[in-house]
């Protein structure tokens, strides 16, 4: 009977010794759990905030300047697209340059914000192939083949400027993505540059 006593003490004693070891193992699995927690919930902030930093004064000037390049194009492919009666390849690039531009224009918009500078230029700096009013006048004015021409023509010079304003950026720029956008920028552009010849010659 002792010894029944005795076994089942020791037991008991095992038990409890396994128990707390059980415990605290929960316990700094949980401690693990909640720090890795903490450590995803600030991992987005502390990123944004690094590539919120990482730009210099190319990149600034790229961001800046290609919200008003983009927006020209734009508004000269809404000027094409209220006209009737055009070949329906010059409606598709309308189309085409209109919906490019957009998505472009926000996502620089929101560099400039997340790097915490102005979304407009200072002044002072010369856009290659920008149009000038007279210039759209004239577009909004033309008719048929003679608008299709024209707005090609337009179309190549301000896109020529596209891409010696990304080339720059590619050259003199800091930030990955905006030089990354800058290439894309160099390589959609000569592109579509080369389709608007074709379509000039088809004329």
């Amino acid at each position: 009977m002792k010894r029944f006593t005795a076994l089942s003490a020791t037991a008991v004693t095992a038990a409890l010794f396994l128990a707390g070891c059980a415990s605290d193992t929960g316990s700094d699995t949980a401690a693990e759990t909640t720090q890795g927690v903490e450590t995803m919930s600030q991992s987005p902030s502390a990123a944004s905030s690094g590539v919120a930093g990482d730009h210099n004064s190319a990149d600034v000037m790229f961001a800046q300047m290609t919200t008003p390049h983009h927006e020209q194009a734009v508004q000269m492919s809404e000027i094409m697209l209220a006209k009737d009666g055009l070949d329906a390849q010059i409606t598709q690039l309308a189309e085409e340059i209109k919906a490019a531009q957009g998505p472009e224009i926000e996502k620089v918009t929101g560099w400039l914000e997340a790097w915490g500078e102005p979304t407009e230029t200072s002044g002072g700096h010369a856009m290659e192939g920008m149009m000038s009013p007279d210039d759209l006048g004239k577009l909004e004015a033309a008719q048929s083949d003679d608008a299709a021409r024209m707005f090609l023509d337009q179309m190549i010079e301000h896109q020529e400027g596209a891409v010696a304003m990304a080339e720059e950026e590619v050259a003199n720029g800091s930030n990955p993505e905006a030089v990354a956008l800058a290439k894309q920028v160099v390589e959609d552009q000569e592109a579509e540059i080369e389709k608007m010849k074709d379509l000039i010659a088809a004329l």
